[in-house]
């Protein structure tokens, strides 16, 4: 404890009162996740202005063995980003490093500082006329680090791919205070092992990103916005295949949501509103740019999939307005959801051939696990990835509801994999599915990685407890 107490007042003169707190006032919101599943305690808020800092700070931690919590912009949802109950784990900050290095358009990339919030990287590019591919609903808040730190997905996963596949280089601080310097923006570099993969995903276990050299795409000269209304998660999946044979890749969204999501969401935002005149069990969310923005050729496409019965009735967006009404629908499920009570909530992706029946006998598993439970599935289907939630039933004492999580959260994972799914697909292992990795990938794949972390992090300093069991 004297070593600590010593490493923490070496910290404190290192980075001066901007760069360290333990203010409770300040501390507080960091230590408990949006969910408010997880909470914990730290000795210190930890605030670096640049690498060589973080470099110094690492090197302390590492030499008196003081465990380290990285965390972005505390909106992740499986508790990656906060430390344990003992108070003796410090948490680190990256938000005074949060510069945009360098907008290159020609050469199709953008270079970024780990705490500068995703929604500044698509407005820089957006500036420079190009796209910054990465969407999702938390981009006002969430971190580029923090981002690629847990590969995050998002709404354009379907066309762009996830966090990872819009990386090209990063700068890395390592447990032990060494830094990697892979901050290249090259397209084709065969100079051996792809080292920068091992950070991308790894939430923050192996290393701190600090730096990020990113993919820009060509900005979409015009885009259309369309909810259609379906039968069931089926058809669904039958105007998507209709879609792309007919627009190709031009479609960068394809979100699905029942009735009941939809419902949560005009019940708890009265500013919302119902984009039709009546009911419909399911309905998809889609976006196309490029093609299929071109000349009506989504409209065109929608007509005739509606011809041949795929579609119930679409609703397309005739203005930015419009557009962002029908994308508040789907962005406010989570926080609606949240508003009507407590829920199990599973982040999964199943193969698209098997997502209409995952989603059937899953709903019959739940009504079987937990009687009167209202399932709400929803999300990114166009790349499998189903957010399936299980609702509280209705006079059901919420605490006795969710001591049930990990029993339900097993069944249901045991029915994904059957299906040849994935227990994650976005949001990470965190704490919350750390038992659960270990029991669903182990072998060769679960050995490769302790020995990976062994490694790079001998003294199990990086985010102890996250993804992989002590």
């Amino acid at each position: 404890m004297k070593s600590a107490h010593t490493a923490l007042a070496a910290i404190r003169e290192l980075l001066g009162p901007e760069g360290t707190s333990d203010d409770p006032d300040v501390l507080a919101p960091r230590l408990r996740e949006w969910r408010d599943r997880f909470h914990g305690a730290t000795a210190l808020l930890i605030r670096p202005a640049t690498t060589g800092e973080l470099s110094q700070v690492m090197r302390l931690c590492h030499e008196h063995r003081i465990g380290v919590v990285p965390q972005g912009g505390n909106t992740g949802l499986c508790g990656g980003a906060i430390p344990d109950a003992s108070g003796s784990q410090v948490l680190i900050s990256l938000e005074r490093m949060q510069r945009i290095l360098e907008v290159d358009a020609v050469g199709g990339t953008i270079t970024a500082e780990a705490g500068c919030v995703l929604s500044r990287l698509q407005q820089a590019a957006r500036d420079a006329g190009a796209q910054f591919a990465l969407s999702l609903a938390a981009q006002g808040s969430a971190q580029i680090g923090g981002c690629i730190a847990t590969n995050a997905g998002g709404t354009n996963v379907l066309r762009y791919g996830t966090a990872r596949q819009q990386v090209l280089g990063l700068e890395v601080v390592l447990p032990d205070g060494r830094i990697l310097d892979a901050l290249r923006g090259l397209r084709k570099d065969t100079a051996g092992y792809d080292v920068k993969q091992w950070f991308i995903g790894a939430e923050g276990t192996l290393g701190i990103i600090t730096k990020a050299c990113c993919r820009l795409h060509p900005l979409p000269q015009a885009s259309r916005t369309v909810m259609a209304a379906v039968r069931s998660p089926a058809s669904a999946l039958h105007l998507l295949a209709g879609l792309r044979g007919m627009l190709g890749e031009s479609l960068s969204s394809f979100e699905l949501l029942p009735r009941h999501g939809l419902e949560l969401v005009l019940n708890w935002r009265k500013d919302a509103r119902d984009p039709f005149d009546q009911p419909y069990p399911w309905y998809v969310l889609l976006e196309g740019d490029g093609r299929a923005a071109e000349d009506d050729a989504l409209e065109t496409a929608l007509a005739r999939v509606s011809a041949e019965g795929m579609v119930e009735a679409a609703v397309v967006a005739g203005s930015i307005a419009q557009a962002q009404a029908l994308w508040q629908l789907r962005d406010e499920l989570s926080a609606a959801q949240k508003h009507a009570g407590p829920s199990i909530k599973h982040d999964v992706a199943v193969p698209l051939a098997a997502l209409d029946t995952f989603i059937a006998r899953g709903t019959a598993l739940a009504e079987r696990l937990v009687p009167g439970s209202t399932v709400l599935a929803f999300g990114h289907v166009g790349d499998g990835n189903v957010h399936f939630n299980i609702g509280c039933p209705p006079g059901m004492n919420a605490d006795t509801f969710l001591a049930s999580w990990e029993v339900v959260a097993r069944e249901v994972h045991d029915l994904v994999v059957a299906f040849g799914g994935t227990a994650s697909a976005e949001h990470g292992i965190g704490q919350l599915k750390v038992t659960e990795l270990a029991r669903l990938r182990g072998g060769v794949e679960l050995e490769l990685m302790h020995g990976l972390k062994a490694m790079l992090d001998p003294h199990g300093i990086m985010n102890p407890g996250k993804v992989l069991a002590r």
